[in-house]
């Protein structure tokens, strides 16, 4: 997920407040005495941690506006009026550097003891981490929404905590719609396709923007190939180049791409730029993530837009993709208790509503979840949150995606730019194949 915050960030797609209702009166508060879920915090009366100090490096998604820092900073004044004797060293670093800063870190043997960042499965086969259980409550744990735990275990082990998340929507302009005379959403995808003819009749240049370049063509393509029962793995091997995924390719490429019904260079258009179009009231429908619900809140009040279900072949997606950024803990400097402490304080309840008034993402865990879908201001965003459950993750818990993912985002974008779709797929598949066997040998 981290060039997928890199982009929110570089767009300020971060910036409102989604959740201002969150903290009504009625709210339990987080006393550290596990008054809601995972806000148990380690240390209670009888095995309180040690004094210490322990160092926190976490990725920037204020866009250097100081508002991370901010945010961690109130998180470790609250956790200190409890634990005053914990010193908690805090580093937060932008998206651009995070992880060579990381790796540099790790090289030095300097590590941190708790990292925030996109990916932790590197961390694993070098030994570094200490399992989730080691470091977390279980009334913590138990909190997570379950559809994270697959990805974020290795070998039976969980050791990725998940941080923040996302799903995907259909959204739509409905004045464009009104305008074309559609009046439902495309379920299917044959009527995705005769709506986009009716737009294009109607004078809208870009009846579905589809973003294939580098920014995120992994998430844009797995959305069609879950839609035809496709994805990267099949019972964890790698099936990049499977029928269901290169007839979903074909057919995006077939029947929309060559029939004009995309922008005209949908293999190069990124993401954030497709977002602009639709904002600007150009692009009739786009798979969305949630902060365009922010967005369009806070910058275009006036574009009326309404989301429905990603249609798939047959009908559309009850499940989507999901993307989740991490937190893991090093067990370099046995600093296993003061970090079980910080780590169940970060994650309670009032704590993780505070972040979601300051970044608009899902939440990970089931307690702020059923705030947020209580709370009528997060309407907007509540399909969203509804899809967590059932959210279909890329392979984060194999070194090889982190190889693979790259070469996605490089190549996929040619199989609609002149090459064969079966060739860029067949290539691809090549690519996972080798970085298994890189990652075996």
């Amino acid at each position: 997920m981290k060039r997928h915050q890199m982009a929110l960030a570089a767009t300020g797609l971060s910036a409102a407040l989604l959740l201002s209702a969150c903290g009504g009166s009625d709210d339990k508060k987080d006393d550290g005495k596990g008054a809601t879920p995972g806000a148990s915090d380690a240390g209670a009366p009888g095995g309180a941690p040690k004094d210490g100090s322990i160092k926190l490096v976490v990725a920037d998604y204020g866009s250097g506006d100081g508002s991370m820092q901010k945010y961690w900073n109130g998180v470790i004044s609250s956790f200190n009026a409890k634990y005053p004797g914990i010193k908690v060293n805090l580093q937060v670093i932008n998206w651009d550097d995070i992880d060579k800063s990381v790796a540099t870190m790790i090289q030095n043997n300097d590590m941190p003891d708790l990292l925030q960042t996109g990916g932790y499965a590197d961390k694993v086969v070098d030994d570094l981490l200490y399992p989730v259980d080691d470091v977390m409550s279980p009334a913590t744990k138990a909190d997570f929404v379950d559809s994270f735990t697959p990805a974020a275990t290795v070998k039976g082990k969980q050791y990725g905590i998940p941080f923040t998340s996302s799903t995907r929507q259909l959204i739509y302009n409905t004045d464009l719609f009104t305008k074309a005379g559609i009046t439902d959403p495309p379920k299917t995808w044959d009527e995705l396709k005769a709506d986009a003819v009716k737009l294009k009749t109607a004078g809208v240049p870009t009846p579905f923007g589809l973003p294939l370049g580098k920014e995120e063509a992994q998430g844009e393509f797995m959305n069609w190939a879950l839609g035809n029962g496709g994805g990267y793995q099949t019972n964890g091997k790698y099936t990049v180049n499977s029928p269901q995924n290169l007839e979903a390719l074909n057919w995006v490429n077939d029947n929309l791409v060559k029939a004009g019904l995309t922008e005209s260079n949908p293999g190069t258009k990124n993401r954030k730029d497709v977002y602009t179009d639709f904002y600007g009231g150009s692009v009739g429908m786009v798979n969305s993530n949630p902060t365009m619900i922010a967005t369009l809140k806070k910058d275009y009040p006036n574009l009326k837009y309404a989301t429905a279900a990603i249609p798939g072949k047959a009908g559309p997606l009850t499940e989507t993709l999901g993307v989740c950024d991490w937190m893991m803990a090093f067990k370099k400097n046995g600093k296993k208790d003061q970090i079980k402490a910080f780590v169940d304080h970060a994650f309670s309840t009032d704590q993780q509503v505070k972040f979601q008034e300051q970044y608009s993402f899902p939440p990970v865990t089931k307690s702020v979840m059923a705030k947020m879908i209580a709370n009528p201001a997060n309407a907007g965003l509540k399909p969203y949150i509804d899809l967590l459950p059932k959210a279909k993750f890329y392979p984060l818990n194999d070194v090889a995606w982190d190889v693979l993912s790259p070469k996605i985002k490089e190549q996929l974008g040619s199989a609609v730019s002149g090459k064969s779709p079966k060739d860029v797929l067949d290539q691809l598949q090549k690519e996972a194949e080798a970085a298994v066997a890189q990652q075996k040998s």
